[in-house]
């Protein structure tokens, strides 16, 4: 598969005129990784912060939490669901400054020295939902603080100590993912705080639902557009020389980018208040197309490609497999043409001995893409010949059906590294025996991996301990075993490795404090990758 070309053509105007133009490309890396290297003096700045400032940073933030705890206690007694006073009472608003300001200290503790922010905030009444992005990382919240907005949380997070009263204060809404109803419930909640005309404080929200590496903005979900309501888009920048402040699914952890940031002696934030926006009756009736063009909005103004990767494609991008997706991979963007088809992974999986056997009967031949659209049983469209493109490396017009099978059995299968090994040998093995030749092997995992370029002379000739010059699916089961580790070692050694958490939440969430709470889409029964922390 090849890298150029990878990203979809320009999507055609939208009918209401708000959704034209829309800048649909795949991001330059996997939105979802974060890959941070320190150079020989970095390091030894973060090994000096580490034994001076880092300490003092940690125990002052501290203090703060401890000085707000208290205020924030005493302020948060009382029904939250009872509608706030209007106007507020002289001591809440003595309290919200003292709050502000020590949340403020504390961020000037870790370095947050100078918050630079754009734009103005809307007034309640002019627009009861802020959405912000992109969402990269806990320290997200600085805004929260700044304007003690409301935001949208899981329900767990009222029980953590200190913190949880700290959260009580701004009147979330909680979602409960025991309870089934919740995310309606907490859409009937966003919607009678956005209808009260401004006695409720703002909702901040980040509608991408996980957090990213800030190199695109993906799929927003509905559930921010779902009242119809004007909203005020928000754009975070972090324009530090080293991004310690990026939380991604996969990449350093939570404590680490907390060590990390604490040991720069600068770390810059802005904050740009966009103007306010106001849909049109069409986007009022399709919150999907409302979230998609103010999606448009703030990837202009963050000058940034925007991308239909959504969250579940986290599951594909950290799969536990032996192969794991490189930062650089093409079949992410295959996984989101594979949904623009209509394709479901349920019916393809089962599919796939059919299609495998199609590609194996051919031996190689190529088609063109008339015939590859027959292969799928979908009508030739833009979006397959986006999806063509990616395996047509010559440009010829031509491609082989068994790189879009192997591709297939990865978005279907993607922890199931050796099922589409086995499957890749059925298609590409010699009649008599199964075996392969290294030039076969170099493009079963250049697709299974999704990358234009890849070396496996090392893996082919460790494998190969015969000299025969072939392997069979057998002999790289057999090493596979042996060597659970062998893509590190042999395919990318000169990666960035990343340890998962030996834990897994008991469901797929969101890594930032901002849940998804879209109604149509369930969390429920879907498999975890990794733990991040709330």
């Amino acid at each position: 598969m090849r890298l150029r070309r990878c990203g979809p053509r320009a999507a055609p105007a939208s009918s209401a005129g708000a959704g034209d133009a829309r800048r649909l490309a795949p991001p330059g890396r996997n939105p979802f990784v974060h890959e941070l290297r320190l150079s020989a003096l970095q390091k030894a700045q973060v090994a000096l912060m580490t034994l001076t400032l880092f300490p003092v940073r940690l125990l002052v933030a501290a203090a703060m939490m401890l000085l707000a705890w208290p205020l924030a206690l005493v302020a948060s007694l009382g029904s939250a669901e009872k509608e706030p006073e209007q106007p507020l009472a002289l001591w809440r608003k003595v309290v919200d400054f003292l709050l502000k300001a020590i949340m403020r200290t504390m961020w000037f503790a870790g370095g947050f020295h100078r918050v630079a922010v754009k734009g103005r905030q809307a007034l309640p009444t002019e627009a009861a939902i802020l959405t912000l992005a992109p969402h990269s990382s806990y320290f997200d919240a600085i805004p929260v603080t700044m304007t003690m907005s409301s935001i949208v949380m899981k329900a767990e997070s009222r029980d953590i100590p200190i913190w949880g009263t700290l959260i009580r204060y701004i009147r979330p809404v909680f979602v409960s993912r025991s309870d089934q109803d919740s995310r309606r419930k907490t859409v009937e909640e966003i919607k009678r705080r956005a209808r009260s005309n401004g006695k409720w404080p703002q909702i901040m929200i980040f509608p991408e639902g996980t957090c990213t590496n800030r190199t695109c903005l993906i799929t927003f979900k509905p559930g921010a557009f779902i009242p119809g309501a004007p909203v005020q888009p928000v754009v975070l920048r972090y324009p530090n020389k080293l991004d310690t402040i990026t939380w991604t699914w996969q990449g350093p952890g939570a404590l680490e980018i907390l060590w990390l940031t604490l040991c720069q002696f600068h770390n810059q934030v802005e904050i740009e208040f966009l103007p306010v926006y106001s849909p049109s009756e069409e986007e009022k009736r399709n919150p999907a197309l409302y979230a998609s063009n103010v999606r448009r909005v703030m990837a202009e103004a963050l000058g940034v490609s925007v991308t239909d990767y959504t969250f579940e494609d986290c599951q594909l991008a950290l799969a536990e497999g032996q192969l794991r997706l490189p930062a650089d991979t093409c079949l992410l963007e295959f996984a989101r043409l594979v949904r623009g088809l209509g394709l479901k992974p349920e019916k393809l999986e089962k599919d796939l001995d059919k299609y495998s056997e199609s590609a194996r009967m051919k031996g190689g031949e190529k088609m063109g893409i008339a015939e590859f659209a027959a292969s799928l049983e979908v009508p030739v469209s833009d979006l397959l010949e986006d999806m063509f493109s990616l395996f047509d490396e010559s440009g010829s017009g031509q491609v082989d059906l068994r790189e879009c099978v192997v591709a297939l059995s990865v978005v279907c299968r993607p922890a199931r590294t050796l099922d589409t090994i086995q499957l890749a040998f059925k298609m590409y093995g010699a009649q008599e025996d199964g075996s392969v030749g290294e030039g076969d092997l170099s493009c079963i995992l250049k697709t299974a991996l999704g990358v234009a370029e890849l070396t496996v002379t090392d893996l082919f000739r460790a494998i190969d301990q015969e000299e025969k010059g072939k392997i069979t699916f057998a002999d790289f089961h057999r090493f596979a075993e042996m060597y659970p580790d062998f893509a590190e070692e042999y395919l990318y050694p000169d990666q960035t490795h990343f340890e998962s958490c030996a834990e897994t939440p008991p469901a797929l969430i969101p890594n930032g404090f901002c849940a998804d709470f879209s109604p149509e889409n369930s969390d429920a029964g879907r498999k975890p990758v990794r733990k991040k922390l709330d």
